[in-house]
Parts: C-alpha cells; sequence; structure tokens
C-alpha cells in the first residue's frame, strides 16, 4: 500500500491513478500523520444470479417457502 500526502496529491494523480487501475495498488492518502482518504481500484459486485449459478437446481425444499412461519 503506498502513501501520497495530500499536498502531493494534485501533481501525481494521473501517476497514481495509473499505478491503481494497472496495477492494482491501493493508496492512503494522509494529512501529515493522518490518513484521510483511500484510492483503490473498482470491484465489480457479482449479481445474485451469478453468485448462485453453481446451486441453480440443486437445492431441494422439503416444506412451503409461501406458507407463513409460526413462532
Amino acid at each position: 500500500m503506498k502513501t501520497v500526502d495530500k499536498s502531493q496529491l494534485i501533481a501525481q494523480l494521473l501517476e497514481l491513478l495509473q499505478l491503481v487501475e494497472i496495477e492494482g495498488e491501493e493508496i492512503v492518502v494522509m494529512d501529515g500523520t493522518k490518513p484521510v482518504v483511500r484510492i483503490s481500484p473498482y470491484e465489480k459486485t457479482l449479481s445474485t444470479e451469478e453468485l448462485f449459478k453453481d446451486m441453480r437446481g440443486k437445492v431441494k425444499y422439503f416444506e412451503d417457502l409461501t406458507a407463513p412461519t409460526f413462532v
């Protein structure tokens, strides 16, 4: 994880964004010794269909899922 002071951010922004995009490096922007912002690669979130595609047709239900649940 690379760190950069916020006063240097504007001067190095394009270079830092390329580092994040190409190498997947995370950048932490510091205000002195205090971290203020983290720049990281965007991670695509899988849809429910993509996440559970291997389970399609393999799950068996033994009860009516639409029936009310009593406590």
